[in-house]
């Protein structure tokens, strides 16, 4: 059994359960996935299986990655990763999963990179209130306020929130809901949003 895939988020829509609920879903593309090595505790000291996913143009890859590509038979590959696998399927270098190994899954976890925002102040990052809008403050709507004390501590204590840059941080997402496979399309859809933008690679795996 492989215990996550690696996809792409495809966006959000909404779609309606059995018994008429309106629920909002994310769609993920999720594989096919392309085997390029089998990872085991004899040779590795561990076992894994690192997967591949979505072609890229060969001139674009070292010398070192597509021997790597071609020992697997596998074109050059935009998003690599190595999940986990107990070891019982017989799996090979070079071998094809699909969203169809998460067929009888209840729930997901999924990873992905938060969307990156650049350098934000303390209202945006931290959802600070600000400064008053009156009494000759016109410039200090947005600021942070005090960071610290002047004579004890006398220094600023590490972990204060501050301005700085914001988002571009990997993030999981646990226990979504799987609201349905779709083999012909390489699809699954989750119960509410994942982390990402559109067309952001993640990771799904089992949760739990």
């Amino acid at each position: 059994m492989i215990d996550a895939l690696l996809g792409k988020k495809a966006g959000m829509t909404s779609v309606y359960t059995d018994d008429g609920r309106l629920l909002p879903v994310t769609v993920i593309e999720l594989g096919p996935c392309t085997v390029l090595q089998v990872k085991t505790p004899e040779r590795d000291g561990y076992r894994a299986l690192q997967l591949g996913f979505e072609d890229r143009k060969r001139k674009n890859v070292t010398q070192p990655m597509r021997g790597h590509f071609k020992r697997a038979g596998s074109e050059p590959k935009r998003f690599v990763r190595e999940v986990d696998w107990d070891g019982e399927d017989d799996i090979e270098d070079g071998s094809v999963v699909t969203v169809e190994q998460f067929a009888d899954v209840k729930k997901v976890d999924v990873t992905g990179m938060t969307k990156g925002r650049g350098f934000q102040g303390v209202v945006k990052r931290h959802g600070f209130r600000g400064g008053p809008k009156t009494h000759g403050q016109g410039d200090r709507l947005r600021a942070g306020g005090s960071i610290g004390q002047a004579a004890d501590p006398s220094r600023v204590f590490p972990g204060t929130k501050m301005a700085g840059r914001m988002g571009g941080k990997r993030k999981t997402v646990r226990n979504l809901k799987v609201v349905r496979v779709d083999p012909e399309r390489n699809a699954i859809l989750v119960n509410g949003a994942v982390p990402g933008p559109n067309k952001g690679y993640v990771v799904v795996s089992r949760a739990g």
